[in-house]
């Protein structure tokens, strides 16, 4: 189109709404990241009201689309304090530790059971982590052992010692509740960065009241889960900006209802740079029902190797 014809300059005006959204052009005009492309000539003379309109346009075109750019910001900011969070966390090498599950119903009546954790660092990939269950007697001997990987899908296996075989766990089946807690199977592995794409919400306290972490102040974050099998459809999470220990989640099922939360508390630092929660509480908002999660007697350096995290290592850590 010829911007200044021969009878004069002309006023050039969208054919629709004023600063349309890049994707929002009326059908007739051709779409790009400014606004619509397409305009119509009118010849001199104009109105102040026309020209004052022109120029609007003209600096709405010319203007960087903000509401993607802001998305682009809060997805970036999101992304970069999952990556912060993990390089924190590297270089431990393995660890074992005690840890005790308390089972809650609707009433309040509980039941108690005795774990063993061991966890090693794999370079390059997610950890390796096995959970082995000594008490009560009816669980004695049930183990799990997770693969965790930063892309592929997790590889988690259950030994059943009443039958005498590896279960494995099939990767449609990990929003099931682990051994009848509140925690899914997809719960208990690392939670990889790979695994979700993010967003950032904004900065708050991390808790209310007398709580421990109520001097703190938190990033919180949105991240959802890549794989379509998880259970759930977003997570929220509440990080510090201390430390970026993680001091709540809140999980979303696949319908966008809020199913659980999970806070933390009590946490130490070890080896001077690794921060583990002494006690993990989730609570099911469907059910009423929760579990604890208390963690004690935490070694690292151990003489873990590969060797241990194996189908023949579950069968024997009884």
């Amino acid at each position: 189109m010829n911007r200044f014809p021969a009878n004069g300059p002309s006023l050039f005006r969208a054919k629709d709404s004023l600063c349309l959204p890049w994707n929002k052009c009326p059908k007739e005009a051709l779409a790009t990241r400014g606004g619509c492309s397409m305009f119509e000539e009118r010849a001199l003379p104009w109105s102040p009201r026309e020209l004052f309109t022109s120029l609007a346009l003209l600096f709405c075109l010319s203007a960087p689309p903000l509401a993607a750019s802001e998305q682009d910001s809060a997805e970036a900011a999101g992304l970069a304090i999952a990556v912060e969070a993990r390089e924190r966390k590297l270089g431990f090498g393995n660890f074992t530790a005690r840890q005790v599950m308390v089972l809650r119903n609707k009433q309040g009546q509980e039941s108690r059971r005795e774990l063993r954790v061991k966890v090693l660092e794999v370079e390059g990939d997610g950890d390796k982590s096995m959970f082995v269950f000594d008490q009560p007697r009816n669980v004695e001997g049930t183990a799990l052992l997770i693969y965790a990987h930063k892309e592929a899908a997790d590889e988690q296996w259950l030994y059943l010692p009443a039958l005498k075989r590896v279960k494995r766990i099939s990767s449609a089946n990990r929003s099931g509740s682990f051994m009848g807690s509140e925690f899914a199977y997809e719960d208990m592995s690392a939670q990889e960065v790979e695994k979700f794409t993010y967003r950032y919400l904004r900065d708050e306290s991390c808790a209310e009241g007398e709580d421990e972490a109520a001097n703190l102040t938190c990033a919180v974050s949105e991240r959802f889960p890549v794989d379509q099998r998880s259970g759930y459809l977003r997570q929220v999470v509440w990080q510090d900006r201390d430390a970026l220990r993680v001091w709540k989640v809140e999980y979303y099922d696949r319908k966008d209802a809020h199913l659980k939360t999970l806070t933390a508390r009590n946490y130490e630092q070890y080896l001077g740079a690794f921060w583990h929660a002494g006690e993990m509480t989730m609570i099911n908002h469907l059910t009423g029902k929760s579990t604890v999660l208390r963690w004690t007697d935490y070694q690292f350096g151990t003489d873990l190797d590969a060797s241990d995290f194996n189908q023949t290592g579950l069968r024997r850590a009884r």
